[in-house]
């Protein structure tokens, strides 16, 4: 180390490199002498980055458990230490940017899609509908077998109370009779919506 003016040691890039193969033996005390050198400045590049600083702070940890992780990988010709710490700060940043990019851009996406099925009138009536039709098909499973046979062979089937009866074998006044009664039973149920459904 060189000494500053203030006597304190500076580090040389051979001090960083020390302390990197004191790392890969697993040495915590390296980790942390590293750290104190270098934390403010990769804070700083990971906050321009970023600009938020808490995802700041959260690559800077990354960096260093990489580090802890990797420190075996250093090659100390290519590059010093500060250099390689730089690196890594810069791709662990810009790799959170982007992932926080595509959430946002997704999230968005969503947001926007929601804010279309619920603000468009068309989707609001078909909502509607489909709620209404549920509850009509609900009610005619609660009407009596044959009444609901008929009101069904007229609203799905599309057929005239006089072509019901041929097709059944059931008289005509009965077939009227009992869409009467069903129709009644539905309304007291349903009240307005029958109108709408019907």
């Amino acid at each position: 180390m060189q000494p500053r003016d203030n006597d304190t040691p500076v580090p040389t890039p051979d001090d960083d490199a020390a302390l990197v193969e004191r790392i890969v033996g697993q040495d915590q005390d390296a980790l942390s002498e590293l750290y104190e050198r270098y934390s403010d400045v990769l804070l700083a590049l990971a906050r321009r980055i970023l600009v938020d600083h808490s995802d700041a702070e959260e690559v800077l940890q990354e960096v260093f458990l990489q580090v802890w992780d990797q420190a075996k990988r250093y090659d100390r010709s290519r590059s010093s230490v500060s250099t390689w710490l730089v690196l890594i700060t810069r791709s662990r940043a810009i790799d959170r940017l982007r992932s926080r990019q595509v959430v946002d851009r997704t999230l968005a996406a969503v947001q926007q899609e929601n804010q279309d099925l619920h603000t468009s009138p068309e989707g609001a009536r078909a909502v509607l509908f489909e709620q209404r039709r549920q509850r009509l098909r609900r009610e005619m499973e609660e009407l009596p077998a044959e009444q609901r046979q008929v009101l069904e062979h007229a609203f799905y089937g599309g057929m005239a109370q006089s072509e019901i009866a041929r097709v059944t074998g059931i008289p005509l006044g009965t077939v009227k009779t009992r869409t009467m009664l069903a129709m009644k039973k539905l309304r007291k149920a349903l009240r307005a919506e029958i109108r709408e459904l019907l």
